[in-house]
């Protein structure tokens, strides 16, 4: 079905005089339309959250339309038709006055997330609109990875939010991030601080040079913890110093899949898509399933074990479609300070995914073993 998600679309559609029956409208005020809307062919027409007058919604139902009507009374859009952008969650935020993070949609939508019983809301329709507003996200980003077109691989790096930034664990992630998307990847994470926020870091450096973004790094390492004060605003001021130019947008992209399950991390400031969403058990297995291109494990705790760990059974069962590359940055982390490789590899012997398993300390290595998939994926399709 064709999707209409935004006013510059639904205008288009009507100027061609395409017929709108069989098409979902997402999120859009139509009250300036009653005339064109009362006399359309509307079988099959799917109106969802949309701003109808009267007799435009008399006509949908009379036409044997679907419409959901808008739900009121949330800081959040249920029918959003895009993802998000730093600038939409963070409107209104001053680097110079960290407090006014309190003010931003980001920081609202938690605390009515809060108030609202957090993960068990206690009302049927705030449940109802957390859903739709997820399943909107999930259409949303769905859409912006079928536009990357498939010359682009999904590939996401895991890893400890409580990563610091000046650790050399941050660089390293940051320097991979930047030479994966420089050989034509699509980088992906959880959103948040530590290793995410490394993954979007290098992301958004892929066209500027090493120095740069050791220019970068020395700004942000002066408040190293996302529990610093001035965390979000060294981010803000990294942005400033070096902007994307809009040339450079599509090569620089990245796609941060945080919660408002862990609201109290705020989301990645260099991802330049961000599909946020209230329930966490969709946004991890979305992450996951999406990475078609395979996954690097930076080291993590225990949100990033569970992480390897899903995906491990994704491969052992090969339940998405594909068997995709699991590599483990960091010998002496994964082998001893959490000694999940070994076990890992004992669970795969046998299945096909223990080829795709790799252990290493160096960059190259991840690369090579990364774009060899690509080639050879490429060649098996």
């Amino acid at each position: 079905m064709i999707e209409l998600e935004t006013p510059e679309a639904f205008e288009r559609h009507l100027r061609d005089g395409s017929s709108l029956a069989n098409v979902v409208i997402q999120g859009l005020d139509l009250r300036r339309y009653t005339r064109e809307l009362s006399t359309a062919a509307l079988a099959g027409t799917v109106f969802l959250g949309c701003e109808l007058e009267k007799d435009a919604l008399q006509a949908a139902l009379a036409h044997g339309a679907l419409v959901f009507p808008p739900i009121t009374g949330v800081p959040y859009q249920p029918y959003r038709g895009g993802l998000y952008s730093p600038e939409e969650l963070y409107a209104g935020f001053d680097p110079m006055r960290p407090e006014t993070y309190e003010d931003t949609l980001d920081a609202r939508i938690y605390r009515h997330w809060e108030a609202h019983g957090r993960g068990t809301p206690p009302t049927l329709l705030e449940t109802l609109a957390q859903r739709l507003h997820d399943h909107a996200v999930t259409d949303a980003m769905e859409d912006l990875l079928a536009a990357s077109g498939p010359s682009r691989k999904v590939v996401a790096i895991m890893g400890g939010h409580s990563m610091k930034r000046g650790q050399p664990d941050y660089r390293e992630v940051a320097m991979l991030a930047r030479e994966l998307t420089r050989a034509g990847f699509f980088l992906v994470s959880g959103g948040g601080p530590g290793a995410m926020e490394a993954t979007h870091l290098g992301a958004w450096f892929a066209v500027r040079s090493g120095a740069e973004l050791d220019g970068a790094l020395a700004i942000l390492s002066k408040a190293p913890s996302y529990t610093d004060r001035d965390w979000l605003g060294r981010a803000f001021q990294v942005r400033e110093a070096f902007p994307l130019e809009p040339k450079d947008v599509f090569a620089c992209s990245s796609l941060g899949i945080p919660t408002w399950h862990y609201g109290h991390e705020p989301p990645n400031p260099f991802a330049t898509h961000i599909a946020k969403y209230f329930a966490n058990s969709v946004r991890e297995d979305g992450l996951l399933t999406i990475a078609r291109g395979g996954i690097v494990y930076a080291p993590g705790s225990a949100g990033t074990i569970q992480e390897i760990f899903q995906d491990a059974c994704q491969n052992h069962y090969n339940s998405v479609g594909v068997i995709s590359p699991m590599i483990f940055l960091g010998r002496e982390f994964w082998t001893r300070t959490r000694p999940v490789y070994p076990l890992l590899a004992q669970l795969a012997q046998g299945q096909e995914y223990a080829r795709h398993l790799l252990l290493t300390d160096s960059r190259e290595e991840v690369l090579g073993a990364l774009l060899d998939y690509d080639r050879a994926s490429r060649i098996a399709s």
